[in-house]
């Protein structure tokens, strides 16, 4: 039997960063209309890349994103771009600090992006979040404004950019609101870090997932600790041959899931890695060698670790088993 289309396939965005969801011909048209000039942004292959070459890259683009038009378009375009690749709900990570002063404050550029999500032809949910590069105090502010925007549209709160940059109790204050508020707590771990790394933000900021994670492989402790605690991590494969962390064939995802650790596949920054979310799951399909069976179960990991209407994760679990039957 052929193998089934990974487009068909429901699924979650679980990790798609707002300035990464460009598409690149965007890109070049937002610059161009703001007078920016953006240098060439080829996808990131090849490498080991430090972190500060996808950094420049990805702040570089950031800046064509001026103006709530320029918003409501990069999260149009990306929902079509998601849907099209059998998504049925998407989360949506924005951190509002950059944005902020070409929008006239971190509120503004939160309702911004809340006002496109809520248009977009996707289901969509926002995560607000702050960067392992900045202060628990910002952190902080950040979840507070989260907070306010719970129910609203806001769904999650999480901490991006390299976990190296930032110590893990620092950021727990921020993480006790955005827990008090009925928010995912998302931060980045486990990318460059150990797994003790993942364990902390686990143990001290309460992650109900973690971004990447993938060191926690190698601590049978660790991935027994997500398995009981039911934390998913959040897996972009094309995210990790351009840092050296991990080649394509070497991804852990068959002991994770041999762990009992929900798997949720997300796309990170298609503008930079060239894959959307369908290709995340093809090259698992292609270069780990995933079975359909385990497709669906990194589809239905990322279904029910998501913060999607529980009639909508009925629907798209459902429908996970209908394509597994086909």
């Amino acid at each position: 039997m052929p193998p089934r289309p990974v487009e068909t396939l429901p699924k979650v965005q679980s990790h798609l960063h707002l300035t990464g969801a460009m598409r690149p011909a965007t890109l070049d048209e937002l610059a161009t209309r703001h007078g920016i000039a953006v240098p060439p942004l080829a996808a990131l292959t090849g490498g080991p890349y430090e972190w500060a070459v996808f950094q420049g890259r990805y702040d570089a683009a950031r800046a064509a994103i001026r103006t709530p038009d320029d918003v409501a378009r990069v999260v149009r375009e990306a929902a079509e771009d998601d849907a099209a690749g059998g998504c049925g709900w998407s989360e949506l990570q924005v951190d509002p600090t950059s944005y902020a002063p070409a929008f006239g404050g971190l509120e503004a550029a939160v309702e911004a992006v809340l006002a496109a999500a809520a248009a977009a032809p996707l289901p969509m949910g926002v995560i607000v979040a702050s960067s392992w590069a900045r202060s628990g105090e910002h952190a902080t502010t950040l979840a507070r404004l989260a907070a306010r925007y719970a129910g609203d549209g806001v769904v999650g709160f999480g901490l991006s950019n390299d976990e190296r940059l930032g110590r893990v109790e620092d950021f727990a204050p921020a993480f006790r609101v955005a827990a008090d508020a009925g928010l995912l707590r998302t931060p980045h771990g486990g990318f460059f870090t150990g797994a003790a790394h993942v364990r902390a933000c686990v143990e001290m900021l309460g992650a109900t997932r973690v971004g990447h994670g993938t060191s926690a492989a190698a601590d049978p402790a660790v991935l027994a600790q997500l398995a009981e605690r039911g934390v998913a991590l959040e897996l972009c494969p094309a995210s990790y041959p351009p840092f050296g962390v991990h080649a394509l064939d070497e991804l852990p995802v068959r002991t994770l899931l041999a762990a009992g650790v929900p798997v949720a596949i997300g796309s990170d920054d298609p503008l930079l890695f060239a894959v959307g979310l369908a290709g995340q799951y093809a090259l698992c399909r292609d270069a780990l060698g995933l079975t359909d069976g385990e497709l669906a179960a990194l589809a239905r990991g990322s279904i029910t670790s998501s913060a999607a209407p529980a009639a909508l994760k009925r629907t798209m679990l459902a429908g996970v088993d209908a394509w597994l039957s086909d």
